[in-house]
């Protein structure tokens, strides 16, 4: 009986890279037999039907919208997504369509409804994204983050906490606390990102550092300084660039609780900051836990809720922490006790898989690109079993051979 239900299924999968295969070598074939599009379709008005919305900015989302694809213009989705917060298949799909598309769906709606009925004067709301795998948690982030550059957030966006504890690009020994291990250039790189992120609002904002930061002997940031000054030097002088991080978000809670800026926190992968041990080794050969690391104090203090004028957008994730098994995605397991009591309380947003809705406009969507094609009735019927509507195992399924 197992052997003629697997055998039906590998039929069904074979049946599935077939069609799939043949509606790629149509498309090629309708694509070189048309001209080429001129250069100004790239900026044209995005086309509103059953499965686009002609509503571009996420503030002005609404139920209406849901389900349907919003298009990102390109300068503003380089200017967020640049140092990352995008899934590489994402940004793969992007290249390919020539187009940046996000759908909209509930859990980003609600999120968005949370911080605009927010008061921003009160101790910052902490909200925490939690699914299974794949099911769009990093990209609901991505819809608020952008709608934080629009409203004139500073952002503070860590594309994927898990980076700098299982794959840091260097690390070293801390020259200001001892026992702890600098990631010089995670940092910098970090702080790269931010700066990209903000530049046009700290130019127009004009914050300044509100103490003097020694380095060295013979290197200092005065008091008065502004930040972007301090994010150049986090940049230009690597060895200071965990230091300079911390510095940086201090200044931003302090800016904020002043109001004189608004802050939002976008951390992907949150829990990877209290899992017990990371993939980096100390000088004995031991693996260090993640307290040690000096990048993981700067961002749990701007997860605390000692500060007003900002909202904390974290994501907590079963593959952030892959040195076992995970059995459960709920927060309350995923950050332990520790991660718990530190983000207690806060509200949870969980993300599932598509509904109807949604997986229909994906299907069309993907239909309207010429990337897949409804070869013969049941088509939709073969992907939505396979996949179980799982957003990640939909893309994989229909990905580029």
């Amino acid at each position: 009986m197992f052997r003629k239900q697997f055998g039906n299924l590998s039929r069904v999968s074979t049946h599935l890279s077939r069609n799939v295969l043949a509606a790629r070598v149509a498309s090629r074939e309708a694509e070189m037999s048309t001209n080429a599009a001129p250069a100004e379709a790239a900026t044209a008005p995005p086309v509103v039907n059953e499965f686009r919305t002609g509503v571009g900015n996420p503030g002005e989302h609404s139920d209406v919208q849901i389900g349907k694809f919003y298009t990102i213009p390109m300068e503003e989705k380089k200017q967020i997504f640049s140092g990352g917060g995008l899934p590489k298949q994402y940004e793969q799909q992007i290249k390919t369509f020539t187009e940046a598309c996000l759908m909209v769906r509930s859990p980003a709606l609600e999120l968005l409804n949370y911080i605009k009925r927010a008061d921003l004067s009160k101790p910052v709301v902490r909200y925490v994204l939690y699914g299974d795998n794949g099911v769009g948690k990093t990209l609901s982030m991505a819809h608020v983050l952008h709608y934080g550059m629009l409203n004139d957030f500073l952002l503070v966006h860590v594309p994927w906490a898990p980076n700098w504890m299982k794959r840091p690009k260097e690390s070293a020994n801390s020259a200001s606390q001892e026992g702890f291990i600098d990631l010089p250039f995670d940092a910098a790189a970090w702080l790269v990102h931010f700066k990209t992120q903000n530049s046009k609002l700290l130019e127009r904002l004009q914050l300044k550092t509100s103490k003097e930061y020694v380095w060295s002997k013979r290197e200092s940031t005065p008091a008065g300084s502004s930040l972007i000054e301090l994010v150049e030097h986090g940049i230009a002088r690597i060895k200071y660039a965990s230091e300079t991080t911390a510095a940086l978000i201090s200044e931003l809670k302090q800016l904020a609780t002043a109001g004189q800026c608004k802050v939002m926190v976008a951390i992907d992968g949150y829990n990877a900051f209290f899992h017990p041990i990371t993939r980096i080794f100390s000088d004995n050969k031991q693996r260090v836990s993640p307290d040690r690391i000096t990048l993981t104090q700067p961002f749990l203090d701007i997860t605390n809720y000692d500060w007003t004028n900002g909202v904390c957008i974290l994501s907590v994730d079963k593959i952030a922490m892959t040195e076992g098994y995970m059995e459960s995605y709920l927060p309350r397991y995923l950050l332990g006790k520790e991660g718990f009591e530190h983000l207690d309380p806060f509200v949870p947003v969980h993300v599932g898989n598509y509904t109807e809705k949604e997986f229909t406009s994906y299907i069309k969507y993907y239909l309207d690109r010429h990337w897949i094609s409804k070869t013969q009735p049941g088509f939709e019927e073969q992907l939505k079993f396979m996949s179980n509507m799982n957003p990640y195992t939909l893309m994989q399924l229909v990905r580029g051979l």
